[in-house]
Formats: structure tokens, C-alpha cells, sequence
């Protein structure tokens, strides 16, 4: 993606989301209600993980495998496959008990940062899932971000909250939030990040991980 998306595109779309009509660099009027129901004035947009970006987050298990890669190109599969299978950028399980929290090192400017990843979000586009709401609910300090749509026609749930450290008794409490809020009333399938004693649901941490590195059919097919 070129920087003009950042510097021209993006402010670009802003501004004809403010107002239809320009003069000089300014507004000529507002849009209209009816213009902006149209057009709602949210944008969302996503930064795809380059080729680069991967290379940048891949860590090996052992500290001297860097070494593995002035090898052949067997040894430097093997490495891939074992030795940095728990790298970020391989999407690390482990780590989806803090969905929220999720993290890759991304070379902005000539420097690298820290930039968060949207988990739940990307997990809905690779699920396919046409989402007709998202909801934050609170239980005390709990945060739960709720997606529901649909994949195929059948109604589905995804329940992302945070887990790290989680023992039987937050589990339980985990059942009756969910029971109590009826999160997933009505849903024909049921995804959660992580463990759970939730009727009926499925850890979606093995599905997120087979649908990110699914094997891509040629010419665009399934």
C-alpha cells in the first residue's frame, strides 16, 4: 500500500463523508441527514501483514536457529515449521487467551513499532461471517466483545473475552454471564477464544489458526 493512502486517500474520504461539496479546502455546506445516512461517517479500514511484516515478527526457539538460515532450503522449512511455530506471526494460540492484547513489530517510517492486531475482526473475515452486530458487555472489570451474523445461513456466535490466568471458578462465572446476558441465544454455532464451560461452544483458537494458513486454490477457487 502506497503512502498516498495515508496522505490523500484516507483525508480524502473523510471529507467527502463531512460534506459532498468543496470549494477551496473547505465545506461548502454540511451533508445532509439524508446524505449521511447514505454515507455513514464511520471508515474502516485494515493494514494487511506484508511479506516483510511476517519475516520481522518470525523468533526462534532457539536463540542460535538465525543460523539455520544460511542453510539449504530443507533445513530452512524445518525451522519454519518447528522452530518458530510459536512466533507472533504465525499467529500464537497461547496467546488468544488476551485477544485483546495481541501485538506485532511493524516497520513504520524506518523504525519498527508496536502495533496492535485485531483478532476478533480478522477472525470474522476468515470465518466469513456477515456480522449483523457487535457488542461490548461488561461484567465488572470483564470486557466481552460479541459478534453475531451469519456463515451460510446459520446464526452464529463468537465470544472473545480475556482468559490469562482464569482458574474453575472464573469459568463458572464465565457459564452464567453468558447464560444470564443470553449471548448466544438463538445461535446455531458458537466460537470462544480459549478454554470454556459454555453449553455448546467451541474453542475457535484451532479454527483461526487452520483457516490463517489454509492453502489458497488457484485462479480465486475454494
Amino acid at each position: 500500500m502506497g503512502e498516498y493512502f495515508d496522505t490523500v486517500l484516507l483525508p480524502r474520504i473523510k471529507k467527502v463523508t463531512f460534506s459532498p461539496e468543496w470549494k477551496g479546502g473547505k465545506p461548502v455546506r454540511q451533508a445532509t441527514a439524508e446524505e449521511a445516512e447514505r454515507v455513514p461517517r464511520v471508515v474502516q479500514y485494515m493494514r494487511v501483514e506484508s511479506y516483510e511484516d511476517a519475516l520481522n515478527n518470525i523468533a526462534f526457539d532457539d536463540k542460535s536457529g538465525q543460523k539455520g538460515l544460511a542453510f539449504d532450503d530443507y533445513l530452512l522449512q524445518y525451522m519454519l515449521d518447528w522452530e518458530t511455530k510459536d512466533s507472533d506471526t504465525f499467529l500464537n494460540v497461547e496467546k488468544l487467551t488476551s485477544p485483546f492484547d495481541y501485538k506485532l513489530q511493524i516497520v513504520k517510517d524506518g523504525q519498527m513499532v508496536e502495533k496492535p492486531v485485531d483478532l476478533p475482526e480478522t477472525f470474522s473475515f476468515l470465518l466469513g461471517l456477515h456480522v449483523t452486530t457487535r457488542k461490548v458487555f461488561r461484567d465488572g472489570d470483564r470486557r466481552y466483545l460479541v459478534y453475531r451474523g451469519t456463515v451460510d445461513s446459520r446464526q452464529v456466535a463468537v465470544i472473545w473475552r480475556e482468559t490469562k490466568g482464569w482458574k474453575k471458578e472464573d469459568f463458572e462465572k464465565d457459564k452464567k454471564f453468558v447464560a444470564e446476558q443470553k449471548l448466544t441465544e438463538g445461535a446455531d454455532e458458537v466460537f470462544v477464544n480459549g478454554d470454556s464451560v459454555i453449553p455448546n461452544a467451541r474453542s475457535l483458537d484451532p479454527v483461526f489458526k487452520a483457516r490463517m494458513f489454509a492453502p489458497v486454490a488457484p485462479n480465486g477457487g475454494k
